[in-house]
């Protein structure tokens, strides 16, 4: 079990002064606060990183895939990997795409921190422990396990600020639940994406750009000179845009990968429906790329993987074309 902090490792410092709740428990002190793990399951406490999870890097989540594989290499049979829910949705998605074996990787956390009265932390790592633990989970991708429901890495999205029930896989639902301790899978998706080589260095930067009301694309003008080396455009609807942005995204998209996304958060990127100016037809045939059903924020990690992994635009138009 891999700590990284966030909510579920957070609590008072210790000089009382009232500034709030920060990162402070490490892997063996969340461990040892579930109840209910009876030592059938050989748990080893690994305290990885110690943060927000809206700092975590590419590059924490590269080394923690190498050492997650090198785990699995030594013969573990699956990991828990314990972090701040800001970014869940994300980081469990640049695990499913780098882990390329079908050993369960379980990402979890906690809406509630431990200070507060019924701290959801407990309930959701001994649920990810039993899950990693679970032949039923084997060849699933990397999966999210919150409030004893159990989601794909690639469909799941943080969708409240406080609920229990955050988490949400809006274009396929969760894959399983969890009762009375006991893994239900009741639905197995296609096989996880292909697998990304692990970037040998730094991942390039990539902008995500949310079109809205009266957008005068100022922004686009924008992306190509301030050095980013690709651009998730998360469209209306099935990917269209005011037409008076075209013309700019067109331009970027001559320079460097241009993908388009939906900023509905559910649904598959419309390909071959609507024709006019800034329609997916439109946009397409401009040369942006579909981002399938991957939403912006997870569009956006395919691609900076892609990107930093070497590949070149054809290279990430024929891995689009396989979500």
């Amino acid at each position: 079990m891999f700590s990284l902090g966030g909510t579920i490792a957070s609590t008072e410092t210790p000089d009382g002064g009232g500034g709030g709740v920060v990162p402070q428990l490490g892997a063996k002190e969340l461990l040892d606060g579930v109840p209910g793990l009876d030592g059938s399951i050989e748990l080893e406490a690994v305290a990885f990183r110690q943060c927000p999870s809206g700092d975590l890097a590419f590059a924490d989540l590269i080394a923690l895939a190498a050492e997650i594989k090198a785990r699995f290499e030594a013969g573990a049979a699956g990991v828990v990997v314990v972090q701040g829910t800001d970014t869940i949705e994300e980081t469990s998605f640049v695990l499913d795409l780098l882990i390329d074996a079908p050993n369960p990787v379980v990402v979890t956390g906690a809406m509630r921190n431990p200070t507060l009265a019924s701290p959801d932390g407990p309930a959701n790592l001994h649920a990810a422990v039993h899950v990693a633990a679970s032949p039923e989970a084997r060849g699933l991708g990397c999966l999210v396990v919150l409030n004893d429901e159990v989601h794909a890495a690639r469909f799941v999205s943080k969708t409240h600020t406080t609920s229990l029930a955050a988490f949400h896989s809006t274009t396929a639902g969760p894959v399983g639940w969890l009762v009375e301790g006991r893994l239900r899978i009741v639905l197995r998706p296609a096989p996880p994406l292909p697998a990304v080589p692990m970037p040998a260095g730094p991942v390039p930067p990539v902008a995500l750009l949310t079109t809205c009301l009266d957008d005068d694309g100022r922004l686009i003008e924008q992306v190509g000179a301030l050095g980013y080396a690709g651009v998730v455009v998360e469209a209306f609807g099935g990917g269209h845009v005011p037409a008076r942005t075209v013309a700019a995204l067109e331009r970027l998209a001559a320079t460097a990968p241009v993908v388009l996304a939906s900023r509905t958060g559910g649904g598959d990127m419309l390909q071959a429906t609507y024709g006019f100016p800034g329609s997916e037809r439109d946009l397409i045939a401009r040369g942006l790329i579909p981002s399938g059903f991957l939403d912006g924020p997870k569009a956006r990690v395919l691609l900076s993987l892609l990107l930093g992994s070497g590949a070149g635009t054809d290279q990430v138009r024929t891995a689009f074309a396989k979500v």
